[in-house]
């Protein structure tokens, strides 16, 4: 009988210890949600395009590609946010959102984000190209002495993982999951990737986005956020800073490079 209870208690005891680990581990995924980006801060941005695929960008729409730009700076872009939201990218941190169409964001309780609280980074870049193409986001640097593919780097080496950015246009969301490495992922207007490493990049149906007519403007949306549900949004990453690069690229319809990238 003694036995019996021993075991009774033994079974009683684990059951105990589960539900207690189980406990812990929403908690901690609560307090990461909401604690995780108090001090986490947008250091530095850069958006760049290479020079010799006759793209261009800029934050407003114009009427010539001439009077775009090839590379626009975390000071342009910081200051239209403040100019739009209201907001200082310098001194506002992000917190934990999420979304499934790139245009309702949340918090984990479900209640709205709003882009003008700073929570999460919305701004729209206009496109204008030479030629028509499809644009594509890549980790390739231009060449072998820059330093200018896309990168998101911290230094809590967990953050980049957390971290999302989304380019709407057409009616159509692209998101780059930075933990995917060079694959695709469709769900209904969502199509998540992920690029491979700098020196592994491949330019591919992966990583195509958005399509340009040759000499015609494009507004496309762009989201860049701190996904709440991701396993990497930990309280670990506290007080984190990270900088933002971004490069694209182009090709034509059928998926070939322009002479001289």
């Amino acid at each position: 009988m003694k036995k019996k209870n021993k075991v009774i208690r033994s079974r009683f005891y684990t059951s105990v210890l589960l539900v207690l680990m189980a406990l812990v581990a929403v908690t901690a995924a609560t307090v990461a949600w909401f604690s995780i980006a108090d001090n986490t801060r947008v250091r530095s941005m850069s958006l760049d395009i290479v020079s010799d695929v006759d793209l261009r960008m800029d934050l407003d729409a114009h009427r010539t590609i001439d009077q775009y730009v090839k590379t626009l700076s975390f000071e342009s872009i910081a200051a239209r946010i403040l100019q739009e939201k209201g907001f200082s990218m310098e001194t506002t941190p992000m917190k934990p959102v999420t979304t499934s169409d790139c245009s309702t964001f949340t918090f984990e309780n479900g209640s709205a984000a709003d882009a003008a609280s700073g929570v999460y980074l919305e701004f729209t870049l206009h496109f204008m190209a030479e030629k028509d193409m499809i644009v594509h986001l890549t980790s390739a640097n231009s060449s072998s002495s820059a330093e200018d593919g896309t990168l998101i780097s911290s230094g809590n080496s967990q953050l980049p993982q957390a971290i999302r950015i989304s380019f709407t246009a057409d009616g159509q969301n692209w998101v780059y999951d930075p933990g995917m490495g060079d694959s695709l992922q469709n769900s209904g207007t969502l199509r998540t990737f992920g690029l491979g490493s700098a020196s592994a990049m491949r330019i591919s149906d992966n990583n195509a986005m958005f399509s340009l007519k040759e000499g015609q403007d494009k507004a496309v949306v762009v989201h860049i956020w701190i996904e709440g549900t991701d396993e990497a949004c930990t309280d670990e990453l506290q007080s984190a800073d990270y900088s933002i690069r971004m490069r694209f690229t182009g090709t034509d319809e059928n998926g070939n490079t322009f002479s001289g990238q």
